[in-house]
């Protein structure tokens, strides 16, 4: 690899920022989401092959493990929601662009102020605080 051009990074086309931040997000949020919808119609189908196969498989979903994995996709989710209003409100009002930082951490912001809380609310049922 050729280190004068700035080393890994370089070669990955990581340029950094906010906006190249927000787009890995969307990403990797996006395909969080689709695996999901993928796992869920799978353990879905298990219906065709009985109720007792059913109800084994929907108890795995009651160990920690797939319920911090709820939190993650209700994480996701919500991400992939928001920074997807906040594309929509470029692409609606391109002069934006220019902002696209500030609109970055209010989106960052906004995602907090509604994900903590209902990350919290999520935990009280199995974790004791």
């Amino acid at each position: 690899m050729d280190e004068g051009r700035g080393g890994i990074f370089a070669w990955l086309g990581y340029r950094g920022g906010p906006g190249q931040l927000a787009w890995v997000l969307h990403r990797v949020t996006g395909i969080g989401v689709l695996l999901f919808f993928v796992i869920h119609v799978v353990d879905t189908m298990f219906i065709c092959y009985g109720p007792e196969l059913y109800n084994k498989v929907m108890a795995l979903y009651r160990l920690p493990l797939f319920r911090y994995g709820e939190i993650a996709l209700a994480a996701a989710l919500l991400y992939h929601a928001i920074n997807g209003i906040r594309i929509t409100i470029l692409d609606f009002w391109p002069e934006l662009g220019r902002k696209q930082r500030a609109l970055f951490y209010a989106e960052m912001v906004l995602f907090t102020v509604i994900f903590v809380p209902g990350a919290l609310w999520m935990l009280k049922s199995f974790v004791k605080f």
